[in-house]
């Protein structure tokens, strides 16, 4: 009885130890017994691929035997498209596109995909295109299909069916970049503004370095007016050697439609400098570049850029117009006060020219009134020995015909200020019209050869030049 009880007695003592080792050696030949069949799952999902000589030798044996192998040939042709060899790939999937009108246990779609983008990629676009057209006959909902067969529409320039085909590829694919740059690109000819600049600006995002999306991106932003995301990317690639002569092209031509011409002739300047450049890109950045020295006045220098657009293509544009022009006003600063300076200078100029019209004579000035920079309107009262009367002036800033409408206008001013006669001097010409009606009128026409002389015997310059 006492050994049994020493018995028990040791067993409550051990019982919970061997408890414990037990339930923890259960555990652990559980926990390795599924990492192992877990591991061996794995393993058995991996498709046993033959390693590449194998395949050769294997599909070479076959087609010794036939050459038309159709398991040989598959084989072959999916071993040279994962490899990118696309000119074996493309040869071999023309083989089996000629088997399946005999072979039903061919994918003929898939055979007919791989032979287009084999040649897409071999640039034999013509082929590629066919067989992409035929495959999304059988599949309208392939990505690669669509994506690719949009891409060769816009080499095509079908914009249109390439943006078709290429919204379901983005949709299908969101982050493909080629589809959402080709998207882009063919939105923008479409001129859908916003929505290629949507896909443009993902495009970007995924791949920063492509230059001729950002550049469209900008175009996109200058076509919806938003002028201020558009200059600085046209500013961003001025120095870029193969877009940046046309993106300062952009840049200068938004500035100085914006009256910006100090940074309108820098973007000029610098889209010059560069080596690859078009000659059309040349002649019209040259010819904007005059413009914007014309409107800083800076005229030799626009004379010197027109010379040189006419000396490298003689007739471009209205280039010997305005070179007769602004080097006649180059040579004579009063001409150019007359027409292009601040209307305060203009003002100036008018009154001196009023106050020494008439010879011999003295000449007090009552009133002087500009009309938007278009015109100065001089009154003046003229005395000489023999008479004395009331004048008006009218000063016109141009350089072409003036018409009926302009006497008509000072004709009722002369009437309203009460003046004696009036004198239209212009820098320009009169119509035939213009003639006739002050024909009975106590108006004079003083045209462009007339004020010339005005302004070259004028004794000294306007005190404000």
């Amino acid at each position: 009885m006492h050994r049994a009880k020493y018995h028990n007695n040791d067993m409550s003592y051990f019982d919970p130890f061997i408890l414990v080792l037990i339930i923890i050696g259960i555990s652990a030949v559980l926990f390795f017994s599924i990492f192992f069949f877990k591991k061996q799952g794995k393993q058995e999902k991996k498709p046993k691929m033959k390693d590449r000589n194998a395949i050769l030798k294997d599909a070479n044996r076959k087609l010794a035997q036939n050459p038309k192998d159709p398991e040989a040939l598959l084989a072959l042709g999916d071993l040279y498209f994962k490899e990118g060899n696309f000119d074996k790939a493309m040869r071999t999937f023309d083989v089996l596109q000629d088997l399946c009108a005999t072979n039903p246990d061919l994918d003929e779609f898939e055979i007919t995909k791989k032979y287009g983008l084999s040649s897409l990629k071999m640039r034999k676009f013509d082929e590629a295109y066919k067989s992409l057209v035929l495959a999304r006959t059988v599949k309208k909902d392939d990505f690669e299909v669509n994506s690719n067969l949009g891409y060769l529409e816009y080499l095509k320039k079908n914009y249109e069916k390439a943006a078709a085909l290429l919204q379901p590829a983005v949709q299908a694919q969101p982050d493909h970049i080629q589809s959402l740059r080709y998207l882009g690109h063919s939105l923008f000819r479409l001129k859908h503004y916003k929505d290629a600049l949507t896909a443009l600006r993902k495009s970007i995002d995924l791949q920063p370095d492509d230059k001729e999306s950002l550049f469209a991106t900008a175009q996109c932003y200058h076509e919806l007016s938003q002028n201020e995301q558009a200059i600085k990317i046209f500013t961003h690639l001025r120095t870029d050697p193969d877009i940046g002569p046309i993106a300062a092209l952009y840049a200068g031509t938004i500035h100085l439609n914006n009256r910006q011409y100090e940074p309108a002739i820098l973007d000029f300047e610098i889209g010059l400098r560069h080596e690859k450049i078009k000659p059309e890109t040349v002649l019209e950045m040259k010819y904007r570049l005059s413009a914007a020295y014309i409107k800083r006045q800076d005229l030799a220098s626009a004379v010197k850029i027109l010379q040189e657009i006419q000396d490298d293509a003689p007739g471009y544009k209205d280039v010997p117009s305005q070179l007769n022009k602004y080097a006649e006003l180059n040579s004579n600063r009063n001409l150019q006060v007359f027409l292009m300076s601040a209307p305060s200078e203009f003002v100036s100029l008018c009154r001196k020219l009023a106050e020494n019209y008439i010879p011999r004579s003295k000449t007090k000035i009552v009133d002087i009134s500009v009309h938007k920079s278009e015109y100065a309107d001089v009154l003046a009262e003229v005395s000489t020995g023999k008479w004395e009367d009331l004048i008006l002036f009218r000063f016109v800033r141009t350089t072409g015909q003036i018409g009926e409408l302009v006497l008509r206008d000072l004709y009722v001013r002369i009437k309203d200020m009460k003046a004696g006669r009036g004198f239209c001097i212009s820098a320009g010409e009169f119509t035939e019209g213009a003639r006739q009606f002050v024909e009975a009128r106590l108006i004079d026409l003083v045209g462009k050869d007339q004020l010339m002389k005005k302004l070259n015997n004028m004794d000294h310059r306007v005190s404000t030049i």
